[in-house]
């Protein structure tokens, strides 16, 4: 896979994930439209790298552009796809639901499109944790039924899977779906916990800690999510011939089509990951214990045996080594 498209190039995960295919001397296009959902300059900062190369070229496109994304797929080549540019965020679903229509179902199906017609080996695309919703089984395992979702962002991660089957099944077009369980590192989201809460200490005010703590997350690692996901752009999903109607597995079909946890296969409580972010700041939090968040689930947690069966990896980041590089990163970005 020589020539890669990356949406949401400039994302926290993209930016992290280019870098690395360039390294292995990919080219990559990532496209980005740079939205203020937050800091835009944080995400150019996050290109800036990138662009001292002649590797990586920066398009700025809005997913939902049908005629733009058309014209980027007829003036290349792409051998592989890469879809991470969402409207993230499960809280903002409950607030702007029409940005994750457009950008999550709109923006995909233009992307689907221009993979169909140009020939593109394998599309590779971020679903979440987010879809296991209601279930309460652990490990959560991509061979369970994730029909039940409690926020829209959820539905969306939901409805990219079942898009993408169908593209599978109509056009023979390969398609991965990774479900990424709660991804921090350096150059995180400013709307994710870890940012919050370091940025809320260092400043000396309180952090919320929602359903008063009693939180469980499967935390994984940006160079774990960015290890896995590399080693699946090149591996092209095949038809499983051992798929059957009378007893359907949804992680598998008999099309080219596969779906993935890719998690750290532990989940941790919250008020320990807090615990290790203290000892990383060398300052002590005030809490500000609050009830369940409409859209929010109480645990998440991994089964990630498929990913260890089909690629012999499995992420195993520690929280202390990657938070203690995080919080490196915040003080250096911040001059702090």
């Amino acid at each position: 896979m020589k020539k890669i498209l990356i949406t949401g190039g400039a994302g926290f995960i993209g930016a992290h994930l280019a870098q690395k295919l360039i390294a292995g001397g990919a080219e990559v296009v990532g496209l980005d439209n740079l939205n203020d959902y937050y800091d835009p300059q944080l995400k150019r900062n996050r290109m800036a790298a990138l662009a001292e190369g002649d590797q990586f070229t920066h398009v700025n496109i809005d997913l939902a552009d049908r005629k733009a994304v058309e014209t980027l797929f007829e003036k290349n080549s792409f051998d592989a796809v890469v879809n991470l540019a969402a409207q993230a965020g499960v809280r903002y679903s409950l607030i702007n639901p029409h940005s994750y229509v457009d950008t999550n179902i709109v923006g995909f199906v233009n992307i689907l499109e221009g993979c169909r017609h140009s020939g593109v080996k394998h599309l590779v695309y971020a679903s979440s944790s987010s879809v296991y919703g209601a279930n309460t089984k652990m490990p959560f395992s991509v061979h369970d039924n994730v029909d039940h979702p409690v926020s829209l962002y959820a539905a969306s991660k939901k409805a990219n899977e079942l898009m993408a089957h169908t593209y599978s099944h109509l056009f023979n077009l390969p398609t991965t779906g990774l479900r990424f369980f709660t991804v921090y590192g350096p150059w995180g989201r400013p709307d994710m916990a870890l940012f919050l809460f370091t940025k809320a200490i260092l400043e000396n005010r309180s952090i919320d800690v929602f359903n008063n703590g009693k939180m469980e997350r499967d935390f994984t690692y940006i160079d774990d999510i960015v290890e896995g996901v590399c080693r699946v752009i090149n591996k092209v999903p095949e038809s499983s011939p051992a798929w059957s109607g009378n007893s359907p597995d949804p992680a598998t079909s008999y099309c080219p089509y596969r779906v993935y946890n890719i998690g750290n296969n532990n989940k941790e409580k919250l008020l320990r990951y807090i615990e290790v972010l203290e000892a990383c700041l060398g300052r002590k939090a005030e809490k500000n214990f609050l009830p369940m968040q409409p859209g929010d689930v109480q645990a998440t947690f991994a089964n990630v045996d498929d990913l260890v069966e089909d690629f012999n990896y499995k992420p195993a980041t520690t929280l202390e080594y990657g938070i203690g590089k995080f919080v490196d990163w915040y003080k250096d970005y911040f001059n702090i």
